[in-house]
């Protein structure tokens, strides 16, 4: 089997017979150069997929799906909530974190906020296209950009605080619950007063200094995913 793995947004079954999209079909037949009766990979939360080109006719490949590979995931939800930066690096940052496993993005606009609309087509392309690339099988979300208020009026989740001003640098898993954990990033001015008093009333928050340093929006967001992610699991 050759080592393409696609998205696949329709439902995926054994003995399914369907197409791929144009722009799929195109990186199959034109890029890859895969042909006819060649296996490929299909996957989305329902599990991951083997499937057969049956043909390839004015550009649109038709496959049918032969067997599952691998089942749904059930890992522990893992949210990160961050300011939307420039471009070029926020579209690294959403490569990096879907590659470490945050199942969904929560995009709020803080007081210092530069950033304050998002290309949300173009961003789950890049997290598509992530998924792709390591092996997961669950797609994260991304949500409309919102407001600090909107975001902590939810009980839904165990929230980590990342807080320069914080002496804590230990997540206490006894305060890590069934519900998802959420890790909150500050903007690239961090965080107002007001703001912190705010998320420091947050129902079961830990705040937590990553690191001794100021680090860029980006690098925070890694480096807090993955102590979350060894602490955790």
């Amino acid at each position: 089997m050759s080592n393409i793995r696609l998205y696949f947004s329709k439902s995926l079954s054994n003995n399914l017979t369907d197409t791929l999209d144009k722009s799929q079909s195109h990186y199959v037949n034109k890029v890859m150069r895969v042909k006819e009766n060649e296996i490929f990979s299909l996957f989305n939360s329902s599990g991951e997929w083997e499937a057969k080109i049956l043909n390839i006719s004015k550009g649109i490949v038709e496959f049918n799906v032969t067997k599952q590979l691998r089942q749904k995931e059930n890992s522990k939800e893992l949210w990160l909530a961050f300011s939307p930066i420039k471009s070029n690096y926020f579209n690294f940052m959403i490569q990096k974190a879907t590659e470490l496993g945050v199942t969904k993005f929560i995009p709020i606009i803080f007081d210092r906020t530069i950033v304050r609309k998002i290309n949300k087509e173009r961003l789950e392309k890049v997290i598509i296209e992530a998924s792709e690339q390591s092996n997961r099988i669950n797609v994260p979300d991304i949500e409309d950009p919102r407001s600090l208020d909107s975001f902590l009026n939810s009980n839904e989740m165990d929230l980590i605080f990342t807080d320069l001003n914080s002496e804590n640098t230990k997540i206490d898993l006894k305060m890590v619950t069934d519900k998802p954990t959420c890790v909150i990033i500050g903007p690239e001015g961090d965080f107002s007063e007001e703001e912190r008093a705010k998320i420091l009333k947050f129902s079961g928050v830990q705040p937590l200094k990553i690191n001794e340093n100021i680090l860029r929006s980006e690098t925070a967001v890694i480096s807090a995913i993955s102590i979350i992610k060894y602490a955790i699991n």
